[in-house]
């Protein structure tokens, strides 16, 4: 059964990524439309079309390489200044692959339909179509988000102690009930802590979460004053805090000194509010848009878990291949239902995160390498209007096509190098 609901949980998971794609090209799709510009094509999938169906003037469909999608809208690239003025069009070493760009972006505009170009939107509305993409898996992140943590609920640290810590051992060893010669007794085992006891004071001061209250501890320094509810009493204790070497807080790979207690809290499963939604996902805004800083330093551990055998770091990129797999490892897992579907719709929502942001990059082919041209030519407009001069016109966006076609090929070579590793070296549930 385990390798039954890998497999549904790979397929599922891929469904998933699939339907992101769709909802990210729905948001081109609806604001285009809405603002008049005309879209022949909507797809999922790249390659041969391996069904489509047409509805009005735009065909819908699947394509045989699921690995992305897209729409087309008519006249994404501006005519060159020599077709807009009369003037002479120009040369240059890229000008061959700048113009076959322009022609491809005009092979559908017909006479009727010169009204109804992308280019030819006000730059506002051209930042909504590229940007409506992308929010769009935002909007999705937020959804899947407010499921997990206010429908299944988050595993969260409560303020009742579960254990106390008996030795002060090193950061990196394991803490036992049994303390070793010459260990001395922690902070909360000389104080008198029991398992069972709620820490409702610290310090003199409540807190809303252990994890503040675990900052604190971190931060004080001598002998404190903590009040416990042990059964239907009040127990005032003076633990004298000590400071040694601990995990960090933000970053567990890496250590700090900081003051210790020795307390292990219980965990359990909360629903949360509409505020934690919120902070869960600007936390995670952050953290992915630091990895996307960080992939060029990850192509190192990539080419050698690939060609040189080396063992693949748990935080590094993996692709859709590599994300199913993930999924149906969290499927075919000994845990809870509810905690298999809450890992299972956190994890899409991570892609979908991942997904607006790196659409956001302001680089083409990617919806920010047009966003970029249209807020620098709203830009210029108003400059121009503040100076009394003469509209500037579109900014020539297909003079990027040159680095389009740089990012194209860096794309394509590192999704292969994260296609392969997910193959023979993946990234394996922790």
């Amino acid at each position: 059964m385990t390798v039954v609901w890998t497999i549904v949980g790979i397929v599922v998971f891929f469904l998933g990524i699939l339907l992101s794609v769709a909802w990210h090209e729905l948001g081109h799709f609806v604001t285009a439309k809405w603002f008049g510009i005309k879209v022949p094509e909507f797809f999922v999938g790249f390659g041969k079309t391996v069904w489509s169906r047409r509805v009005g003037e735009t065909e819908f469909g699947v394509k045989a390489v699921p690995l992305g999608g897209y729409i087309r809208m008519i006249g994404m690239l501006p005519p060159a200044k020599g077709e807009l003025y009369g003037r002479s069009r120009r040369t240059g070493p890229f000008q061959g692959l700048i113009d076959d760009a322009r022609q491809a972006s005009a092979a559908d505009v017909g006479p009727e339909d010169a009204d109804r170009q992308f280019w030819t939107r006000r730059p506002w509305k051209r930042i909504i179509v590229m940007a409506a993409g992308p929010i769009m898996n935002l909007i999705l992140a937020v959804v899947l988000f407010a499921v997990v943590l206010m429908g299944f609920g988050q595993m969260t640290s409560t303020f009742t102690v579960s254990s106390v810590s008996q030795c002060v051992l090193p950061a990196t060893a394991t803490q036992t009930t049994t303390c070793p010669p010459g260990a001395p007794l922690t902070p909360a085992a000389a104080a008198g802590f029991r398992p069972g006891d709620v820490i409702t004071r610290f310090d003199g001061r409540s807190y809303d979460s252990w994890e503040d209250l675990q900052r604190a501890i971190r931060s004080a320094t001598g002998t404190v004053d903590v009040t416990v509810q042990r059964g239907d009493q009040q127990v005032d204790l003076r633990p004298a805090l000590i400071t040694t070497t601990l995990p960090d807080l933000d970053d567990p790979s890496k250590t700090v000194d900081g003051s210790f207690l020795g307390l292990t809290p219980v965990r359990e499963i909360q629903r949360q509010g509409i505020g934690a939604v919120g902070s869960t996902i600007g936390g995670i805004v952050s953290q992915v848009g630091q990895k996307l800083v960080e992939m060029p330093q990850r192509v190192p551990n990539l080419f050698g878990a690939v060609f040189l055998g080396h063992e693949r770091d748990q935080d590094s990129p993996v692709g859709i291949v590599g994300a199913s797999r993930i999924g149906g490892e969290i499927l075919a897992s000994d845990a809870p239902p509810g905690q298999e579907i809450s890992a299972f719709l956190s994890l899409l929502a991570l892609v979908n995160i991942s997904l607006f942001l790196f659409n956001l990059l302001p680089i083409p082919p990617l919806d920010g390498g047009q966003i970029f041209p249209a807020i620098w030519e709203a830009v210029r407009r108003r400059f121009a209007m503040l100076r009394g001069r003469p509209d500037p016109g579109p900014v020539d966006a297909a003079k990027l096509m040159p680095v389009a076609m740089t990012v194209a090929i860096v794309f394509i070579g590192w999704s292969a190098l994260v296609f392969v590793a997910d193959i023979i070296n993946p990234v394996k549930l922790g």
